[in-house]
């Protein structure tokens, strides 16, 4: 599916709104490209002045603050039946493996596991309702999931709409090699996260220790 396509074909006004809601609604736990769709429409941005990148990176801050929140709330309600339920509907992002690795990671890091899990993919789904679940102190959860949201909403929209406007510029400069260099990194960084996302994923179920149940 090519992202920014048909983002180039949506009016600037759609495009925050997608942005927050995608984003949002994966911060509350639903397994959803929030980070795709965040980086396309930065991309866009620099490409198209109808786009302005404060309020894109205000409306990503919004939806991931938001859903942060709204999650926290229904883990906190939920509890332990919640994370059953999510795993048998999502069993490829809520497996036990994956919610031990996540509560491990609460346990160490505490309020930072929220700050930090914004921009790791799985702990961005999870950090939310795991919050509630295991009943962390809204104040502690609402400064990390603000500080977290705003650094990483923000801070992606930055970069990637500095890293097109750049990008645009040099390419015209130098052409087809240039867009040859520029696809050959991509391709290059590509397959070294993929890399180390793989290695990661094979690390954490020989790390994971059984979580005990609830009583």
């Amino acid at each position: 599916m090519h992202v920014q396509e048909w983002l180039e074909t949506v009016p600037a006004v759609s495009i925050y709104a997608l942005v927050g809601l995608v984003i949002g609604l994966e911060s509350l736990g639903i397994p959803l490209p929030g980070e795709i769709v965040l980086v396309s429409s930065a991309l866009l941005a620099s490409q198209h002045g109808d786009i302005n990148p404060v309020v894109l990176g205000a409306c990503a801050t919004a939806g991931a603050i938001i859903g942060d929140s709204i999650g926290y709330a229904i883990g906190r309600k939920g509890g332990r039946p919640l994370l059953a339920w999510l795993g048998g509907r999502f069993p490829r992002h809520f497996s036990e493996g994956h919610i031990a690795t996540a509560e491990r990671s609460f346990e160490k890091w505490g309020m930072w596991a929220v700050f930090f899990g914004r921009f790791v993919a799985l702990l961005r789904i999870f950090a939310g309702p795991l919050a509630g679940v295991l009943r962390m102190p809204y104040w502690k959860f609402l400064t990390a999931n603000v500080l977290g949201g705003i650094l990483w909403a923000g801070g992606t929209t930055a970069v990637i709409y500095y890293v097109g406007v750049v990008a645009e510029s040099w390419l015209k400069r130098f052409s087809w090699l240039g867009l040859v260099a520029a696809v050959l990194f991509g391709v290059a960084s590509m397959l070294i996260l993929k890399r180390k996302a793989k290695k990661a994923q094979a690390e954490a179920p020989a790390t994971a220790e059984p979580v005990p149940a609830a009583e």
